[in-house]
Formats: C-alpha cells, structure tokens, sequence
C-alpha cells in the first residue's frame, strides 16, 4: 500500500470514503466523512487545543484501501497521536479498512508514522475502539514485534438492547417490576387524551426540531453546562449532517401540545443509535422521559430494527430498559 499524509479532508472524496466505510471493520456514524470533518472543524466542541491533523489514506493501484483519521495533540505530557473524534463525543472510532486488509494496513501505517513523523510523537493513544474490533489484537501484535510498550483497557460500557421485531417479547426480557411500570406509564399517558409521539419526517425542516430538541436537553443543569455555546455549534453541525445524509431519527413525545421530552438518534444499519436525549420538568405527572423511551423501543420493533444502542456511559437507566452491557476500549503504544 502507499500511504499518503493528506493535509485537509477536501483532499479526499467524499463517496470513496463513506463506500470504503461500508465494507470496513467498524462502521459507525462516527466514522463517516461528514461527521469527521464536523468534528474536526470544532475540535470535538473545544476539548481540543493547538491539535495538528494527521489525516492517513492508504492506495492500491489507485485505488482508496483504508483510512486512518488522526491528528497530533499533547495528552497526558506526551506529544500522542489519537484518533480523530477523540475522546468525548464520538463513542466509537476505528480505522477504516476492509478485514481483508486491515492487518497489514495497520502494520504499513505504523511503519508510515513512525517513518514521516518520527520525532512528532511518542505514543498512540486510542480511544473507544469497539471491543470486538481487529484492531486491538493488531496493535498488540505490532506492539511485540517492534518491542513498544502496550496497554490496553475498558474504557467504558455501551450497554445495548437487542429487539427481534416483537415488542411485547422485548419487555418479557426487562425486570418484572420495571415491565409493569413501562407498560402502565404508556397506558396511563394514552388514556389521558394528553400525549401525543411522532418522529420528525426526513424531508422536515430540521432547525426548528434542533431548536426544540436543544430546549429540552438544556432542562438537565448537567447537560445545560456540557451544553456551551461551542459544543452546541459542533453538535448542530452533526445533526444537520445525519439530516442531510438521511441518517437523523429525532422523535417527540408532545404534551397538550407542547414537546415535552426528545429522543436524538442515528438511524444506521439496520438499529438506532441513542445519541442524546432532553426532558422538561413540566409534566412529570405523565412520566414523559419513560414514555417516550417506550415508544422509540416500539417503534423500532414495528420498524425491523435490531438494537437499541445506549452508546457510552453506565447510567442505571439504561439497564432499567434492558441493556446489556458491551464495551469501548483504549489502547495505547509508547514507542
């Protein structure tokens, strides 16, 4: 393979880098070019400073073999290379490559940094790779062979709930007393004539859903300070990216009239990915927050989708509704 440094994502097309990531290892919404590039214009919403993008593209006779999307920051007081969308936001990252090619992919593009940017950094430090990814042993394998230290740890879980197209069968399978409460909150918020859930047509205009959808997240204190003004022009970008690429699942569940919880979601093979979520406190006596919650599941069994997935982050929640916990690992080679 001949391994190319590119200097912008303009340097790359767009379709030869999303067909790659449809035959690749990993292929997540993180990994697609528009969310990349929405990250890396904002630097994950300011967790970033002073980064240096190393964007890696690797060719066969022309021809696109794999991907690595990188870029070089001090972390930890070490110069370090980590993948781009690193750490905060983006709950999956990978290198994008065919399995085919992805061993020797990832021994050529070691032998590629170490070689152009030898004196640019001392380790590789990645973060929320998939526990089932190639690339863990790969990295491990390079790291003997060329005798680097090596570490490799969870970093977080992604607990996910698997759904075979059969609601009632779904909530057999969560605990009897939560099953019951699910199942009385929808009945409760139907019978009152009050509650209304509808998720947003994929041809609506999206920014006054975004506006909505930002109203309700910013109801949490937590996530009313996670929720500054960088971070809310990163996550608009990617949101109005999932739209324009017919990915974004956003779903309310309105009350009199008036939203009164939001479900943002990517909508991607085959199973919707949980990416966040607001609730008002008005009308807690509906329980909106769990009604809602009741109704995507539904929704994704009348729907054929096959999992929910919560993503990063062990909130009790999440096993209330059935989750079963995965994870996301971080790897790192000190050369």
């Amino acid at each position: 393979m001949d391994y190319k440094r590119l200097n912008d994502f303009s340097e790359i097309d767009t379709r030869a880098w999303n067909d790659l990531l449809k035959e690749s290892i990993s292929d997540t919404p993180f990994l697609r070019y528009e969310y990349q590039i929405a990250w890396w214009e904002h630097l994950g919403g300011g967790e970033w400073k002073d980064a240096q993008l190393v964007l890696v593209a690797a060719y066969e006779n022309e021809t696109l073999m794999g991907i690595a999307p990188l870029f070089i920051a001090e972390y930890e007081n070490q110069p370090a290379l980590l993948l781009n969308g690193s750490i905060e936001i983006s709950d999956y990252l990978d290198v994008i490559v065919r399995p085919a090619d992805h061993a020797r992919f990832i021994s050529g593009l070691l032998d590629f940094l170490a070689s152009s940017l030898p004196e640019a950094w001392s380790k590789l430090d990645w973060y929320n790779l998939p526990d089932n990814s190639p690339t863990l042993a790969a990295l491990k394998a390079e790291g003997e062979t060329r005798g680097w230290a090596h570490l490799e740890e969870v970093y977080r879980p992604t607990p996910r709930v698997a759904l075979n197209g059969d609601f009632e069968e779904y909530l057999s399978r969560v605990e009897k007393k939560q099953r019951h409460e699910i199942r009385r909150k929808m009945r409760r918020a139907a019978e009152s004539g009050r509650a209304r859930f509808y998720v947003v047509p994929k041809d609506a205009d999206i920014q006054p859903e975004l506006e909505a959808f930002f109203h309700l997240m910013i109801q949490d204190p937590n996530k009313a300070l996670f929720l500054r003004d960088v971070m809310r022009h990163q996550m608009s970008h990617t949101i109005r990216a999932a739209h324009e690429y017919g990915y974004l699942w956003l779903a309310f569940l309105e009350v009199d009239g008036v939203k009164a919880a939001a479900s943002l979601n990517f909508d991607y093979n085959g199973k919707l990915w949980g990416y966040n979520s607001g609730v008002s406190r008005d009308h807690m006596e509906l329980s909106p927050g769990w009604v809602l919650m009741g109704h995507v599941f539904q929704w994704c069994c009348e729907n054929g989708r096959s999992e929910f997935d919560f993503m990063r982050g062990d909130e009790d929640y999440k096993y209330r509704l059935g989750g079963v916990n995965q994870y996301v690992m971080r790897v790192k080679l000190s050369k």
